[in-house]
């Protein structure tokens, strides 16, 4: 008989084979041990803070291992230690696991103990002096809303908000206008407009460049959700100014905005709204502005239709193939190319390829390349006219 290599090591040492119902009391016997052993390490806390920072990031893991009742009793306590602790890479990474924390804890008593424990240490975290600290729970606070419900996000939460949409630091600013997502779908985006719009407005100005960008990445979801009248009140203004940001990224951000605007409020807004002030682009003094008034139409052509890209667009495009800067011309080259499948079959002969030719003449090798590629681009068009 063979006797396999697992009962011979059992009979060696005379250990009985484990059954399935054995296994039972060893997860027992384990779980009792992990409580035992590490939660009063816990607690209790370490010298090196290395340990603690260890034991904070990893504290998910272990509240999901002793399970609600000793979380309650003794892992809420030693997380609020954690969230106080005297190191800032301890409390930073601590911080970034409120969230986590706060999901973690059982339905009945989950309000309760963020509001008697947690929060009180998370109003402390929002004015930390570390800057680290203060962008890890700007990273995650949001999150908090949905689990504490509109109520206690009004009263409690909302000025915590609002003082880090404030905060000296621009990603602590970053971190929360990327999230507020989180907010407006538990308290609507009335209360949030009234509450932190004025503070959102005043970060379109914010002097870092990402700050700026993430509040364009957002607008078109407040638009939505403003609505149009309330948009062109507040805040249209201000995606027009982004237009004419002194950052490249800024004013690319701007351009793209323009066009989720359009398909949120139609092309009729967007002809007696936006597409005046971006043709009066084409004029300004700065070459930079009129290469953006050229980046506008490629996209608001597409968004806009034929009507309005022949009728309002293309003269002003062709306008500036006469721009004394060659990068103009050579965007105007690429602006028509990109815009010829919109316009009108009946304009591309008469008034597209005359200027293209005109361009495909220039002074400038770059801006010759650029009409080329068009009339290439154009050709299948102007055989079927």
């Amino acid at each position: 008989m063979v006797v396999s290599t697992e009962n011979r090591y059992q009979e060696q040492n005379h250990l009985p084979p484990l059954t399935n119902n054995q296994t039972i009391p060893f997860r027992c016997w384990f779980k009792q041990t992990l409580i035992r052993i590490i939660v009063p390490t816990v607690i209790m806390g370490d010298t090196s803070w290395r340990v603690r920072y260890m034991v904070a990031d990893k504290f998910s893991e272990l509240q999901k291992a002793v399970g609600p009742e000793i979380t309650r009793t003794d892992l809420v306590p030693a997380f609020q230690s954690l969230l106080k602790d005297t190191e800032a890479e301890v409390r930073a990474i601590a911080a970034n696991k409120v969230k986590d924390f706060c999901l973690n804890l059982d339905k009945p008593h989950q309000e309760s103990i963020i509001m008697t424990y947690i929060l009180p240490c998370v109003k402390e975290l929002v004015a930390d002096p570390n800057q680290h600290v203060k962008s890890a729970l700007a990273s995650v606070i949001m999150g908090l809303s949905p689990i504490l419900g509109r109520h206690n996000t009004i009263e409690h939460l909302l000025p915590l908000f609002l003082a880090q949409l404030k905060d000296e630091c621009p990603e602590v600013r970053l971190n929360i206008i990327s999230n507020l997502d989180c907010v407006n779908e538990v308290i609507g985006i009335q209360q949030l407009s009234q509450s932190l719009l004025p503070a959102i407005v005043e970060l379109a100005e914010d002097s870092k460049w990402r700050v700026r960008s993430a509040i364009i990445e957002y607008m078109p979801l407040l638009a939505g959700q403003l609505g149009q009248e309330f948009f062109d009140e507040k805040l249209n203004a201000l995606c027009m100014t982004w237009l004419m940001d002194h950052v490249f990224a800024i004013r690319e951000a701007a351009t793209l905005n323009l066009r989720k605007l359009v398909d949120q409020f139609g092309a009729e807004w967007a002809e007696n709204t936006i597409i005046p002030k971006v043709l009066a682009m084409s004029r300004d003094q700065n070459y930079l502005y009129r290469m953006t008034c050229l980046f506008c139409i490629n996209v608001l052509a597409e968004a806009c239709g034929s009507d309005i890209s022949t009728r309002l667009l293309l003269p002003t495009v062709l306008t500036m193939a006469n721009d004394k800067v060659a990068n103009v011309r050579f965007n105007v080259a690429k602006t028509l190319q990109k815009i010829a499948p919109q316009l009108d079959q009946s304009v591309i002969q008469p008034q597209v390829k005359p200027v293209l030719d005109k361009l495909n003449v220039d002074v400038d090798v770059d801006v010759k390349y650029s009409a080329s590629e068009a009339i290439a681009g154009i050709a299948g068009k102007l055989l079927t006219i």
